[in-house]
């Protein structure tokens, strides 16, 4: 670490190698600047509104400056560690979905946990639209980014309510060995 110059009007000379490292360490990029806005209620719910968007596939661009690098995804299917995994899957299910639309039902907000309610529609390839309930749970690091999120919902009920054939054997099955 260099050694650190006081700055006064009348300094003499600069001490450009301390000057250079300063610059390094405070460098911001535009991903960075969105970050100075802090999660809110009203924020998350404009941002998840760009997210997944109703005139088609969902856009995650300008939600990732606010997820930590050590961000842990979790839902009923997968855990994913790391941000550029989490960034991978994002765009992985953009790929698979031909639409995506959430809609935020409720969401309440204590210190550094956000709980959110949601109602997402999916359509896959072949597949009609189907609605899925789900709820959300974020979890703000000490630099206010997203360090945990874990999402949770009936990936099976909900979709499997959707094929005509299928739903009534499968809610029997539930009732019989759940019920």
């Amino acid at each position: 670490m260099p050694a650190q110059v006081p700055y006064t009007p009348s300094s003499p000379s600069i001490n450009w190698q301390a000057l250079a490292e300063v610059r390094w360490v405070f460098m911001i990029t535009k991903a960075d600047l969105a970050i100075r806005k802090p999660l809110t209620v009203e924020r998350i719910k404009d941002l998840w509104s760009k997210t997944y968007n109703k005139q088609g596939k969902p856009d995650w661009s300008h939600i990732f400056p606010y997820y930590h690098d050590n961000i842990v995804f979790q839902d009923s299917i997968q855990r994913i560690d790391g941000k550029e995994n989490f960034i991978v899957f994002c765009n992985r299910l953009t790929n698979r979905c031909e639409k995506l639309a959430m809609d935020i039902l409720t969401i309440t907000e204590t210190s550094d946990i956000f709980m959110f309610d949601w109602r997402m529609e999916m359509m896959f390839r072949n597949w009609p639209s189907t609605p899925i309930y789900g709820a959300t749970k974020l979890t703000l690091a000490e630099d206010s980014r997203i360090i945990h999120q874990r999402d949770y919902y009936d990936l099976w009920g909900d979709i499997f309510n959707n094929i005509p054939w299928f739903h009534k054997p499968y809610r029997r099955i539930m009732e019989r060995y759940f019920g």
